[in-house]
């Protein structure tokens, strides 16, 4: 079966935020995932969504982004999910939307693509270096939800 990458229209939400689930319980965390079609929706335009699609209009994954400016480097485009559902792996379909980010990222005169990558996630990480991305082990999330925010004002240190 052929596989196509478009970019997600705000028809595809819902079937994407499925996606998106799906990838959250792979990774054992889908309580993390608090985002719905709504916010999408209201945050459309900096929500950026590739599509690979089958020939029967099934979607085979998604690699959603935005851009982002670091200091070090400038203009870049950050990827914050790549997934391809398990019936769909083995079909270059994640190389494929890898290929079509690089493709924007170079027509955006971007300087870098950057995402993360779970350390338990070894296939991942062995896709990832086999395609030549630098994988860097010394930096460290830190995240403030929008609960934690509110506790943290006014900053008292």
């Amino acid at each position: 079966m052929g596989i196509t990458i478009r970019q997600a229209v705000e028809a595809d939400f819902a079937t994407v935020l499925d996606l998106i689930k799906g990838l959250a319980a792979f990774q054992q965390t889908p309580e993390k995932v608090t985002n719905s079609v709504e916010q999408m929706i209201t945050d459309k335009d900096l929500f950026h969504c590739l599509i690979a699609e089958d020939e029967s209009g099934k979607m085979a994954g998604i690699a959603t982004y935005f851009y982002a400016y670091y200091t070090w480097s400038g203009k870049s485009l950050y990827l914050d999910d790549l997934y391809v559902p398990e019936a769909f792996r083995g079909q270059k379909a994640g190389t494929m939307l890898l290929d079509k980010l690089f493709e924007i990222a170079r027509t955006e005169n971007c300087k870098r693509v950057r995402w993360q990558v779970s350390g338990w996630n070894e296939p991942a990480i062995l896709f990832y270096k086999k395609l030549g991305a630098d994988i860097d082990k010394e930096v460290y999330n830190c995240d403030f939800d929008e609960a934690a925010m509110i506790a943290c004002i006014p900053m008292n240190f």
